[in-house]
């Protein structure tokens, strides 16, 4: 009988990393952004073209599951605290009891192995159940489960589907997603790096720019236009981000202040120009920090490459080398997702929420 493998993230070390990033898995992951984004250029959101065979309902017949999970789960101790409420273990942990049972209603043979891998990675792509918090390397969880169903064959045209993968499957995981930000006011997994483009996701933008890439209007500058924005967000990724971000920033309604970087990205010309930009920084901020894809899960699917063997001590998990990394000042520290610090961020939307509470009439 073969023995079940679970699941792990094995990488340590800027040796593993440089390793990792010449491996066949970390060019399938990468090929499959590309391939995804090319899927949806100049394609709405709102399309009624996009096909949805069975193979795509029963992704979406989980999410609806999901969220079922989370309104069974409600906050129930409200708090003025501007860290992640207690109430998300509650959903993650029903959640990981129920998701065997979800995952076999899923229109495919799948072997227990199978199963094993792709649990794991669906469970981590909703966050860190004892932080609390949420970050693009849990994004990347939800792309490797996309992925390896696409290596089980799960997709009867692969390429034909790309767009409903992206556009209504990837488009549900990131409604639920923001559910979970809001209901739970999850933390972000970092406060540098990749984390000046959006406290939590990447995808969006990076799918967002893709759908745009064809076009000459909108124009970029355009995210800064109130109007443009609420005509826009439910037709493009990248607009539906703005549009997030402004209603749940604190502070002056500006992008220069609450969103730097997407500021300066705004002034690129043309959307191409803004999406290969995208995939550079996917290459830099994402699958090249090693505070993000420590966590990277290896799997009977995406399989590891060959890499040194490290000693760790009893108790001590998923340290790495601070000094070589060049993050930290060099300390020694436990790596979290994505903030190699493990500092806890509070949460904008927190914040947000605090203020308006501040300023409520007590009567109405």
């Amino acid at each position: 009988m073969t023995e079940i493998e679970e699941p792990k993230s094995l990488l340590r070390t800027a040796e593993d990393l440089e390793i990792f990033q010449h491996s066949k898995t970390y060019a399938d992951v990468f090929t499959y952004v590309e391939r995804l984004a090319l899927a949806i250029h100049g394609i709405e959101l709102t399309d009624p073209t996009l096909p949805k065979p069975k193979e795509i309902t029963a992704l979406l017949d989980l999410f609806d599951s999901i969220n079922y999970v989370i309104e069974k789960n409600p906050v129930k101790k409200e708090t003025n605290s501007r860290f992640g409420k207690i109430e998300f273990r509650s959903f993650y942990d029903e959640l990981y009891s129920s998701l065997n049972s979800l995952l076999e209603k899923l229109p495919i043979e799948l072997s227990t192995q199978h199963l094993v891998d792709l649990r794991a990675y669906i469970t981590n792509s909703f966050g860190d159940r004892e932080r609390i918090d949420y970050g693009s390397g849990h994004e990347l969880n939800f792309l490797c489960f996309l992925l390896s169903l696409d290596k089980l064959g799960y997709f009867p045209d692969s390429h034909e589907l790309d767009k409903s993968v992206v556009l209504v499957v990837f488009s549900a995981y990131l409604k639920t997603m923001r559910r979970l930000q809001l209901l739970y006011w999850l933390e972000p997994a970092g406060s540098h790096g990749v984390w000046g483009l959006d406290d939590y996701h990447f995808l969006p933008f990076l799918f967002g720019a893709a759908q745009l890439s064809p076009l000459t209007r909108p124009r970029p500058l355009s995210i800064h236009n109130a109007d443009y924005v609420e005509e826009f967000k439910d037709k493009y990724f990248y607009f539906a981000c703005v549009d997030f971000i402004n209603k749940t920033k604190t502070g002056a309604q500006s992008l220069r202040w609450t969103s730097p970087m997407l500021d300066d990205i705004s002034g690129v010309k043309t959307w191409k120009k803004i999406e290969e930009g995208m995939f550079k920084m996917y290459k830099a901020e994402v699958l090249g920090k090693l505070p993000v894809v420590q966590h990277f899960l290896f799997s009977t699917i995406l399989p590891a490459p060959k890499l040194p063997e490290h000693k760790i001590e009893e108790g001590v998990e998923d340290e790495h080398d601070h000094a070589a990394h060049g993050c930290c000042g060099g300390n020694p520290l436990l790596s979290t997702w994505g903030d190699c610090c493990g500092i806890k961020v509070p949460s904008a939307i927190a914040a947000k929420a605090a203020e308006q509470n501040k300023h409520k009439i007590p009567f109405d």
